[in-house]
């Protein structure tokens, strides 16, 4: 049995539909603060099982505790989290309290249960400003921002974790830019207010729900001026926390590999491949770069493709494909 908390949001919900696919039982925990109850029901719909479901928060050790123990859990994929970067800026103190304070809860339930299986959700934003690219996992650790030392300090803890306890294993798998939608439209992202993401604000244009697309900068040391980011499709994504549980079954120790294509995507060509798979022009204009902002960050996944088996499949017209399905179908995401 696997535990996935935060699994009605984005990435949880496509990771369980894979999980379930490859033959896993799930338990989901989720509190709904960032997600829908609505999520829940269409992963039902896809997979065409009832979902052992319970609301609740990843602060509540007594409740992961008794879920743990209740559902003989083997390993738990880890997404609960706070996850908006200007967010962390403005009050640093909610995302070191809930996404520090809720993985202490949750491994120190794990340990009186006995459970020493973790797949942790970080993030390429640990590594900060790209000393050189593609960034590989040797790269310096320096993030910042609230949210992305928040993934760093979680790493800390597990990698000291395992070293304290020869049984443990945590996988943390270092994301780059999770695009698109599952392909049946069902489930997709569904950012509350205004999208924190590019693609999320691409689909809004494209459906009407937003007048136009800033784009931030295009002076940038880049193909076109603007920002490169590695964009990976979600499902891929979710196909890489199945190959990341099959690992950690089988060993001990911290593993920290980077999930990307390898490839970087300019804002104006995710643009240009999104009117190509909408059939709808994408207003946009050119805005001033952002503080903080970076020019260009792109993935060497070869740590998981040597060590998980795991290499990204589908590329970005699938990923603009599905996104736009998603979006078309759920204009107001999961709200009737």
């Amino acid at each position: 049995m696997i535990l996935v908390t935060g699994g009605a949001g984005y990435i949880g919900s496509h990771t369980i539909v894979e999980l379930i696919a490859a033959g896993h039982e799930v338990v989901c925990l989720d509190n709904f603060s960032n997600s829908n109850p609505e999520s829940v029901r269409r992963i039902e719909r896809i997979t065409g099982r009832k979902l052992n479901f319970v609301e609740g928060d990843i602060r509540d050790g007594a409740l992961l505790e008794r879920l743990l123990r209740e559902h003989a859990v083997d390993a738990v994929v880890h997404f609960a989290a706070l996850k908006a970067v200007g967010e962390s800026v403005e009050k640093p103190l909610l995302y070191y309290e809930n996404n520090i304070t809720g993985t202490l809860a949750l491994l120190s339930a794990m340990q009186r249960v006995g459970v020493s299986r973790m797949v942790f959700s970080s993030s390429a934003t640990v590594y900060g400003t790209p000393q050189a690219l593609p960034l590989t996992e040797a790269h310096p650790i320096g993030a910042v921002n609230p949210y992305g030392q928040s993934k760093v300090m979680v790493e800390y803890i597990l990698a000291d974790v395992c070293k304290a306890d020869p049984n443990f294993s945590a996988i943390c798998l270092r994301y780059f830019n999770p695009i698109g939608a599952h392909e049946s439209g069902l489930i997709g992202e569904a950012p509350t207010g205004i999208p924190n993401n590019l693609f999320p604000f691409i689909t809004q244009v494209a459906v009407g729900k937003r007048a136009e697309l800033a784009v931030f900068g295009n002076d940038w040391d880049t193909v076109d001026g603007t920002g490169v980011r590695d964009y990976i499709h979600v499902v891929d994504l979710a196909r890489g926390h199945v190959k990341a549980i099959d690992y950690a079954l089988k060993h001990t120790g911290m593993l920290a590999p980077n999930l990307g294509t390898g490839r970087g995507t300019s804002v104006l060509e995710l643009i240009h491949a999104f009117e190509r798979a909408s059939g709808r022009k994408i207003a946009h204009r050119i805005a001033p770069r952002r503080p903080g902002d970076i020019g260009a960050c792109w993935a060497d996944p070869s740590m998981a493709e040597r060590v998980l088996g795991w290499k990204a499949q589908l590329g970005i017209d699938a990923m603009c494909a599905d996104g736009w399905r998603w979006q078309q179908m759920n204009p107001n995401g999961y709200e009737a």
